[in-house]
């Protein structure tokens, strides 16, 4: 049996909250969830969304908003210090309410490739144009992480962590369909093999690294080759020609975070309806029952920004109690 750092019919959240209120956010995910989070509110504006947040974290590069989103600046200036601002609120808040809490605890940052497709150059293009540029920020972000981890720990002594990667960004790297600054083009498809090398040299910095891909088309093979140990993805972006991959994928241990509730208001279905993905994805592909409630973690589909904040704490909680059907023989289902 492979080894996770969170018990059996385990539910989480994706990262994004609603509202403005970065403590009561931190209490209902403490509250809710057997691996809590740190959520992120863009709500609160510049600096909150996932691009500054995780810019923020970037060693020796700064960043500012322009007219047209991110560009790279010559020094740190009030946008990059907002955004900054936010992350240490949002850490020392953390800190507060996490008191004295002993098991797993997910963060999360933008991955490399989503961020280099995000901001633009100063002078130019988008930074995935330039490959020099991209290892730069790479680089850059590796060590932000890894510093961030440290803080993170330092802060929340007991906790088990898990790093959350996101790219949703990705297919559309290696797929060739990131518009140019200008938006009359598209960027040069970027090899998988180099993907995952970039993308892996961040995961290295996370002991226990997920990646996170809401878009059509996750990338199995990039992610299991840059070292992911964990897939979060939408459940019903799963297709049945991915399904080789993902047996593969499961039999070599890799865990999977499926979203299964709506990530915007809706009626809930009960708790076999939520579960029926995961359950009928370990049924089709054989495996033993008992591995399910390990390996798989239920989530919402997606961020949960876009929700009113009573219908984030259902779905969170609906996630929670769905997970303890997978505890249970799939075959009595």
């Amino acid at each position: 049996m492979h080894s996770y750092p969170w018990d059996q019919a385990t539910a989480t959240g994706v990262g994004s909250h609603p509202g403005e209120d970065h403590v009561e956010a931190l209490r209902t995910v403490f509250g809710e969830l057997p691996m809590p989070y740190l959520p992120e509110l863009p709500a609160r504006g510049v600096g909150a969304d996932m691009i500054g947040r995780t810019a923020s974290l970037l060693v020796e590069l700064a960043v500012e908003v322009q007219p047209s989103g991110w560009r790279m600046a010559d020094r740190p200036g009030r946008d990059h210090k907002r955004a900054r601002d936010h992350l240490l609120r949002d850490l020392d808040a953390l800190e507060e309410v996490a008191q004295g809490y002993t098991g797993p605890l997910k963060i999360q940052i933008c991955g490399p490739w989503t961020l280099v497709g995000a901001i633009e150059l100063r002078y130019g293009d988008k930074v995935l144009a330039d490959a020099g540029a991209v290892r730069d920020v790479t680089d850059s972000l590796a060590e932000g992480l890894a510093a961030h981890i440290a803080d993170v720990r330092k802060r929340v002594p007991g906790a088990s962590l898990v790093v959350q990667v996101d790219e949703p960004g990705l297919p559309g790297v290696l797929a060739g369909t990131v518009p140019t600054a200008s938006g009359f083009s598209r960027l040069a498809p970027v090899e998988g093999p180099l993907a995952a090398a970039r993308l892996g040299q961040v995961l290295s910095a996370a002991e226990f690294p997920i990646v996170h891909c809401c878009a059509p088309s996750v990338p199995f093979e990039v992610l299991r080759t840059a070292g992911a140990k964990g897939i979060s993805l939408d459940a019903s972006l799963m297709r049945r020609r991915d399904e080789d991959v993902l047996g593969a994928a499961i039999e070599a241990g890799i865990a999977f975070f499926l979203g299964v509730v709506p990530g915007t208001d809706s009626r809930l279905p009960d708790v076999g309806v939520v579960a029926k993905p995961a359950l009928e994805l370990w049924r089709r592909l054989g495996f033993r029952p008992e591995g399910l409630a390990h390996q798989v973690v239920l989530t919402p589909a997606c961020g949960l920004a876009g929700a009113s904040p009573a219908y984030a704490k259902a779905a969170l909680a609906k996630c929670r109690e769905s997970a303890r059907v997978l505890r249970e023989d799939p075959e009595e289902e």
